[in-house]
C-alpha cells in the first residue's frame, strides 16, 4: 500500500488548462498520479475526474470534507462512483465523521479508495494553531492524536507536512500512510507554505506520497520538474 509516489496537484481554474497541462505528459509511458482539488473540481465538476482517469491517470480527489457525519456519508457515496484512487476529510470533523466517510465511500462490492484525514494544513504554524484555533497542545502532539483518531476510525492515513511523517509513523505504525504536501525544491520560494521540505528530505522523513504543485505546474519544463521529483523521491538518485 505504501509504495513511494509523486502526486502532481492540478491546481488550475478550468478543465481546458488542466487537460492542456496533462498533454505535456502524453508521451510518458507512466502517466503521473494527479490531485484534483477544490479549485478545479468546483470549476469543472465531476466530469473532470472522469476525463483525467480516461487518460490513464490515478486521481487523488482532494475536497477535504468536513461536516456532520450524515452529510459526509452521503457525499462520499456520490464521490465513490467517480472511481478515484484516494480522497480525504478533515480529521477535526471527529472520529464519528471519519467512520461515516468510510461507510459512504465503500462501494457495494466492498472496494474503497484510500481515505485520508487532513491533520493540520501546511500553511498553519504552531503559533497560529494555538492562538487562532485555540488548540493548546503542541503541533506534533495534535497531529499524532489526529492520526490515531483517523486510524481508529478505519482510515488509511493522513495528510500532514513532511516534518510530521515520522511522528505519524511512530504513533500509528509503518503501514499507516503519510501523504505530504508542502514540497519545494531547494532553490524555490516557499510561497504560502510554512512547513516545507524538498522531495529528497521528505523521503528521508518517511513520506509515502508527496503532493507537488507549483514547483511542477509553474516550471519552465514541467515534465523535467516532475522527473526531478521522481528521481529524488521515488528512484532515490
Amino acid at each position: 500500500m505504501n509504495g513511494k509516489d509523486v502526486i502532481i496537484a492540478l491546481d488550475f481554474e478550468s478543465a481546458e488548462r488542466a487537460l492542456g497541462f496533462l498533454d505535456l505528459f502524453q508521451d510518458q509511458e507512466r502517466k503521473p498520479y494527479v490531485k484534483i482539488g477544490m479549485e478545479l473540481y468546483y470549476a469543472a465538476g465531476p466530469d473532470i475526474v472522469r476525463r483525467v482517469r480516461d487518460r490513464g491517470h490515478r486521481v487523488f480527489l482532494d475536497l477535504k470534507l468536513h461536516d456532520i457525519p450524515t452529510t459526509v456519508r452521503r457525499a462520499m457515496r456520490v464521490l465513490s462512483d467517480l472511481g478515484v484512487d484516494m480522497c480525504n476529510v478533515h480529521a477535526a470533523g471527529t472520529a464519528a465523521m471519519m467512520e461515516a466517510a468510510r461507510e459512504g465511500l465503500t462501494r457495494p462490492d466492498g472496494t474503497c479508495p484510500l481515505l485520508l484525514a487532513v491533520t493540520q494544513l501546511t500553511s498553519t504554524g504552531e503559533e497560529r494553531m494555538q492562538k487562532e484555533l485555540l488548540i493548546g497542545a503542541s503541533l506534533p502532539e495534535t497531529i499524532a492524536h489526529y492520526a490515531e483518531n483517523a486510524r481508529s476510525a478505519g482510515l488509511d492515513g493522513v495528510v500532514c507536512s513532511p516534518w510530521e511523517a515520522g511522528i505519524v509513523k511512530e504513533a500509528c505504525g509503518p503501514q499507516f500512510l503519510a501523504v505530504t504536501p508542502g514540497i519545494r525544491f531547494a532553490d524555490a520560494a516557499a510561497d504560502d507554505q510554512v512547513r516545507i521540505a524538498t522531495p529528497a528530505r521528505a523521503r528521508e522523513l518517511g513520506s509515502d506520497y508527496i503532493v507537488v504543485g507549483r514547483p511542477v505546474t509553474a516550471a519552465a519544463d514541467p515534465v523535467a520538474a516532475y522527473l526531478k521529483c521522481m528521481e529524488e523521491f521515488v528512484w532515490n538518485k
